[in-house]
């Protein structure tokens, strides 16, 4: 497999607090990698530096074996394929599910635009709500919208921070089967969560993180029965 994302040796502070910690790790194209560990291991920190919010001090990560995305900043890296769906939902609730999905790919909308659209909407379930107005719509809708509206553009690595958070048991098995959908050979999908359950249905690997290092990469089946995951995260 091809390697999407390359973490060398990644080292971030925040003041005195060092929340990644001589990271490397890699994640290829095709599959769904879900990164977990308990708060304050370093997840969302690690999407913040992919996405350019957050730098490095020391180490590097490669996009597509020639992005140094830790040098680039946060337009350049969404421009390049690398998007990020955050852990609250931020849609426009004034415009209409359709407004945001076409606002997601950042261009002129002709008639090849307007079939990516429609095709977006019915992958997340929404083509039924399009000229409803967003803020209309329910929580879990709120989170495949703005799903929709990272996924429109096509990225080739798409990052999702928590994205059941808050859902019913239905719409969480949704979200499953939706991030199942996302999978392609020509994508890496990166997915930080609480949700064990889920994570088991949607993962092909997962990377533990504790104290910002890995303790643990392998299935979810495996980590369950690791003791040291047990131990610093499963356990609690």
């Amino acid at each position: 497999m091809t390697v999407a994302i390359l973490v060398e040796a990644l080292t971030v502070e925040f003041g005195r607090f060092r929340a990644i910690d001589d990271l490397s790790l890699a994640i290829d194209y095709g599959e769904v990698r879900a990164v977990i560990g308990p708060n304050g291991a370093g997840k969302t920190t690690l999407l913040d530096v992919i996405s350019g919010v957050s730098r490095a001090k020391t180490g590097r990560i490669l996009f597509d074996e020639k992005l140094e995305l830790t040098r680039a900043s946060e337009a350049q890296i969404a421009r390049s394929g690398v998007r990020r769906k955050f852990q609250k939902p931020s849609v426009f609730e004034a415009l209409t599910v359709r407004d945001n999905v076409e606002i997601g790919l950042g261009g002129a909308i002709d008639a090849v635009a307007r079939e990516r659209v429609d095709k977006t909407l019915e992958t997340v379930g929404l083509a039924a709500e399009a000229g409803r107005l967003a803020g209309e719509l329910a929580h879990g809708q709120k989170q495949w919208l703005e799903i929709a509206m990272v996924v429109v553009s096509e990225p080739k690595v798409l990052m999702l921070d928590e994205p059941v958070a808050g859902l019913t048991d239905e719409e969480t098995e949704r979200t499953s089967a939706l991030i199942r959908a996302l999978k392609s050979p020509e994508r890496a999908v990166i997915v930080v969560e609480h949700d064990m359950d889920f994570v088991e249905t949607v993962a092909d690997r997962v990377t533990v993180l504790h104290e910002g290092r890995t303790l643990f990469e392998g299935s979810m089946a495996r980590a369950r029965a690791d003791a040291r995951v047990v131990d610093v995260y499963l356990g609690r």
